[in-house]
């Protein structure tokens, strides 16, 4: 699928946490797809997002080619674990009804969700090695 996105001027930003589940799968299943960039639907707000190694994006079904919300700057490097959430940064191309606010609390739970979905109908691809442990002898006692 090939999709050309354009932005509006930006209109806010604001710093914000992401869950480190909800980080590590994106990028797990983004590096999974075995191309550049990942399509997640997010159904129940009638969004897309697409993933890219850079940033998330967020297209509107009823805008479809106009990015409104981007998830980008992420602080992966600055966790000291992998189960720590990562820092970025929101930016907001275009003013939603229900404030920033609520879009974006929709996102960060129905997100994972739309995640958790398509992890559960994604192949794992690739080959599988099996490592064979030699049993260790048991000293005589």
């Amino acid at each position: 699928m090939e999709i050309t996105c354009y932005r509006d001027e930006e209109i806010s930003r604001e710093s914000r946490q992401l869950p480190a589940n909800t980080y590590n799968l994106a990028i797990t299943l983004l590096a999974r797809s075995g191309g550049g960039h990942l399509f997640v639907p997010i159904r129940s707000m009638q969004y897309m997002a697409i993933i890219d190694a850079e940033e998330f994006v967020f297209i509107d079904g009823e805008r479809r080619c106009w990015i409104d919300i981007a998830w980008r700057d992420f602080k992966r490097r600055d966790r000291a674990a992998l189960d720590q959430s990562v820092a970025y940064q929101a930016v907001f191309y275009r003013a939603h009804p229900a404030g920033t606010a609520g879009i974006m609390a929709r996102l960060q739970s129905e997100f994972p969700l739309a995640l958790r979905a398509l992890a559960d109908k994604t192949p794992i691809r690739g080959a599988t090695h099996i490592i064979p442990f030699r049993r260790s002898e048991k000293p005589d006692d």
